[in-house]
């Protein structure tokens, strides 16, 4: 008993710091500097990444929450970072990403073919396929005080977009880098839809338990591959029109008026 405790000991004491951190999880991914080789922080970061839930984000927010694509989820509430983060922060590798539709859904609303339809209430954005169908695609939205509605265009995409926090977000969380090179640990993920001239995005994300839930600062936000099959189908120019909710199919004889540009709602949902 006493040479199985001794190894235990040795083992513990003998535990690398760069594993230790990992046991608890710091956001974007275990920044934590230290005299490490710049390969080996890398190999910490990815490891932490992969044995930890995806918990990064572009306007972000965690906490325990349930499963992928519950409907309707609550709120996710905002954690301030727990580290420093450089001014410019390297977001990792870009690994290569298949589309996948997702499931085609009735859509008897009055919207034109090609037009994307965000219904936050149900944490759902709909690409109209005309004949009475949609692709349904599970989405996060804007926690409460940053949800809007309203119409916008895709004014570009981009592939691993770089991050470049707001001003206002660095002056709600000052450890925040500056920028964040577009990455698998980038919370704006594979693809970027920017909405108009807005701050907004239809964006993908590595955090996958944030979908269904009102989780970021306006953005939206849906796997990867999903993502990555959306702007197969739209691109600059497509419209995008968000609602709280929709009514119950039927109830609509035309597309209701929204505001020209996004106007900010108390809740979405």
């Amino acid at each position: 008993m006493r040479r199985l405790s001794m190894v235990v000991l040795a083992l513990l004491v003998g535990t690398p710091p760069a594993l230790a951190q990992t046991r608890e999880w710091v956001p974007w991914n275990e920044y934590g500097g230290g005299k490490s080789s710049a390969a080996a922080a890398q190999r910490q970061k990815q490891r932490a990444y992969e044995q930890r839930s995806r918990r990064s984000s572009d306007d972000d927010d965690e906490d325990d929450y349930g499963s992928v694509f519950s409907s309707g989820g609550g709120q996710i509430p905002y954690r301030k970072s727990t580290v420093q983060y450089p001014a410019v922060l390297q977001g990792g590798a870009r690994p290569d990403i298949s589309p996948q539709a997702p499931q085609t859904v009735a859509f008897r609303y009055p919207y034109s073919q090609g037009t994307i339809v965000i219904d936050q209430g149900a944490r759902a954005l709909y690409y109209v396929l005309g004949n009475g169908g949609a692709y349904r695609y599970p989405i996060s939205v804007g926690r409460d005080g940053f949800s809007w509605r309203g119409t916008e265009k895709i004014s570009r995409v981009a592939a691993w977009p770089d991050w470049h926090p707001p001003a206002e977000m660095r002056e709600r969380d000052p450890k925040l880098p500056e920028v964040m090179t577009g990455g698998v640990n980038n919370p704006l993920g594979a693809k970027a839809l920017y909405l108009g001239n807005t701050l907004y995005r239809i964006h993908g994300t590595n955090d996958s338990k944030s979908i269904g839930y009102a989780a970021s600062s306006g953005c939206f936000r849906m796997m990867n591959h999903h993502v990555l099959h959306l702007a197969t189908l739209a691109g600059p120019g497509t419209s995008v029109i968000v609602v709280d909710k929709l009514p119950k199919t039927g109830a609509m004889s035309q597309a209701p008026a929204l505001p020209a540009t996004p106007a900010k709602v108390k809740r979405a949902g």
